[in-house]
């Protein structure tokens, strides 16, 4: 393990060194990138260089009991040096997680789709809740939540939206939000008092950047057609809505957000480049493929990451056994201790797999 970070840290000082190089910095894709790799190794470079201060201090330690004969320094030292191996402990610990191989697209923005499914007006409603959840949660973390699409159900509920969220390290957050969600409670239109169970299907999907994803304009067709608003409401009466259906794979996005049909395209290429970068991580690797098929299940009640019941207050993530009974405050957008615990399980589990 320390080879391999010895072999990180000179690999950052090099790239250290081309960033202050005028011929790399007169270049900007090539500045970029620099910078990027530069970045990603900052945070294990650091930690190791903690690691090493903190062995040559406990070495100095041991030199200084082995030397020592008054008792009352000899206890000081003694007590210095189990402080020095319980924080050298901590830092290898730190460092075999910084070392685990990082999801590359954790720093990507995220394109966040929410779907009403099995419940009816109550599902629409519950989507519009768990909406408002991840952008109190977005506001909390200073992250730009945008909608490009948004359909309603005749109660003022959401039956579908699609938004880009913007911000550091949004996917390395969100991404474990993919799949069904389940809640229970009481509608306020149930007379005899009866929970009812409804679900709400979400999918995160990792912005694709132009880079990412190059679409032959030959491969898509346009269609645009007149927006709507709520409870059928017109937006406006000109044809700024536009559909885009990718042909080869018949993935369809449709945008009415703006009243302008040049901004309503963009916002729904940015949706399909990014829903076909996930198709093409999902060919590449077998088990990023079975997380989009759980994502786009039907929404059935059977099949949930996460049941949000209303009557006990309760909170449960099926896949890691995480039950809180805080879900007034998880709905309000805290939901950063689920997410902590959903990473440090993914961090144990790929420990398990990682040879240092």
């Amino acid at each position: 393990m320390f080879e391999r970070l010895q072999a990180l840290e000179e690999k950052y000082e090099q790239l250290s060194n081309q960033l202050g190089d005028t011929s790399v910095i007169s270049v900007p894709d090539r500045y970029h990138k620099t910078a990027k790799a530069h970045s990603e190794l900052q945070d294990v470079v650091e930690k190791f260089r903690e690691y090493k201060s903190l062995s040559v201090q406990a070495q100095q330690t041991r030199g200084l009991i082995e030397q020592e004969s008054d008792p009352e320094m000899l206890e000081m030292a003694r007590e210095e040096l189990h402080s020095l191996e319980q924080a050298l402990a901590a830092a290898e610990a730190q460092l075999k997680v910084l070392l685990i191989p990082r999801d590359p697209n954790d720093k990507k923005n995220v394109v966040l789709e929410i779907r009403a499914g099995t419940g009816g007006d109550e599902a629409s409603l519950f989507a519009q809740e768990i909406f408002r959840m991840y952008s109190r949660y977005a506001e909390a973390r200073r992250w730009k939540i945008e909608v490009l699409s948004a359909s309603y159900s005749s109660v003022g509920g959401l039956k579908e939206v699609i938004a880009l969220v913007d911000g550091p390290d949004v996917y390395s957050r969100l991404k474990y939000e993919s799949g069904v969600h389940r809640v229970q409670r009481v509608p306020e239109t149930e007379a005899q008092g009866r929970i009812h169970t409804s679900t709400v299907t979400v999918a995160v999907l990792p912005e694709a950047d132009e880079v990412d994803i190059v679409i032959d304009p030959k491969d898509v067709r346009i269609d645009t057609f007149c927006s709507s608003g709520p409870g059928g409401q017109s937006v406006n009466t000109t044809y700024s809505a536009v559909r885009v259906t990718h042909i080869p794979t018949g993935e369809v996005v449709s945008c009415q957000d703006e009243k302008s049909q040049i901004k309503n395209k963009a916002k729904a290429m940015k949706v399909l480049r990014s829903r076909l970068y996930e198709k093409a991580l999902a060919e590449q690797q077998s088990e990023i493929a079975e997380s989009r098929r759980s994502m786009v299940k039907a929404g059935e009640r059977s099949e949930k990451i996460r049941t949000y019941n209303f009557p006990q207050n309760r909170v449960t993530d099926h896949r890691i056994g995480l039950t809180l009974h805080r879900l007034d405050t998880i709905v309000e957008g805290d939901l950063d201790e689920i997410f902590e615990a959903l990473i440090t399980q993914n961090q144990a589990e790929a420990l398990k797999n990682q040879v240092v």
